[in-house]
């Protein structure tokens, strides 16, 4: 059961988070997996995380696949051409590429108008959430397409759906989101005449290595967050959009999706995938009935 035995995968920012769900899921699936980020064992990045990319690409290898971890700043466009050109040479081809360099929990403000939002943070954060892809997305993407049927992943935060009528935290963090849908929906453009495939994923409420600290939990005991935020009753671990990535990576009529803003729940339905806990939940749809309507938090039906 390795569907994706034989391919070769670049998780561009794996390091925690999404990243790490996915690489982990495509490596299970049997894929060689480069995992790239800022954080190693030797060289932390300002983050202070202990999370690495070396335990990242452990964790592929532990599942059934071959992890590589890179260490790669992906606003340095000569680290990104070194790191596709290792991959040429190493493999010679490149099948998937999925697109999660992020960095900036730390740098948006909440709720705060453009005037009030530190300028020198917003403008950051716009840099790692888009330039990052820009560059890894030119260096990349001529590796990927001389092969037929590559699979370009845009993550986000956020459905095209829900993000159009919904203000997200701040002017910076709002379009940094939204961005990475367009992306995905200009990239199926320029890809399609090549045989490939461009999306764009966003995971529910997300039970990452940060959230769950925020919370003062463990994936094990992350029920326990419920007493101080019901609602975090739909979340999902980082492994379910790692699932999603993997079915779409493993679908042989993938191209039905090209250009299109996906969810870890709504493929859930199409795949037939669960999370770790067997449930399928489905968060996008709770927020607006459960949450947004001002109903007690209520999983059933939506899990």
């Amino acid at each position: 059961m390795r569907p994706l035995a034989g391919k070769v995968a670049l998780v561009a920012g794996g390091t925690r988070g999404a990243g790490r769900g996915i690489a982990v899921e495509l490596g299970a699936a049997g894929a060689t997996v480069y995992v790239t980020g800022r954080t190693t064992r030797n060289q932390p990045s300002e983050y202070g995380r202990p999370e690495t990319i070396e335990d990242t690409a452990a964790l592929v290898t532990e599942l059934g696949g071959e992890g590589v971890a890179i260490r790669v700043d992906h606003l340095v466009p000569a680290e990104v051409e070194a790191l596709v050109g290792r991959i040429r040479t190493e493999r010679g081809r490149l099948d998937i590429l999925v697109n999660d360099i992020w960095g900036g929990e730390r740098l948006f403000e909440w709720n705060k108008a453009v005037w009030e939002h530190n300028l020198e943070n917003g403008l950051r954060l716009m840099k790692l959430a888009i330039d990052t892809h820009l560059i890894t997305a030119h260096h990349a993407l001529p590796l990927m397409i001389t092969n037929p049927g590559g699979l370009l992943v845009e993550v986000t935060d956020g459905t095209a759906e829900y993000n159009a009528d919904h203000y997200r935290l701040s002017v910076f963090y709002d379009l940094a989101k939204t961005a990475a849908i367009r992306m995905a929906w200009a990239h199926a453009k320029d890809l399609a005449p090549h045989g490939a495939t461009a999306v764009c994923i966003t995971p529910g409420w997300m039970r990452s290595e940060m959230m769950l600290d925020n919370y003062r939990v463990t994936e094990a005991s992350w029920r326990d967050a419920t007493a101080r935020s019901p609602h975090f009753v739909i979340s999902e671990s980082p492994r379910f959009v790692g699932r999603a990535v993997a079915a779409l990576a493993a679908d042989p009529e993938r191209a039905r999706w090209t250009g299109q803003s996906l969810s870890s729940g709504g493929l859930a339905k199409v795949y037939g995938f669960a999370d770790l806990d067997g449930s399928q939940p489905d968060c996008w749809r709770y927020l607006r009935e459960v949450q947004e309507a001002g109903k007690p938090a209520d999983a059933t039906g939506y899990r």
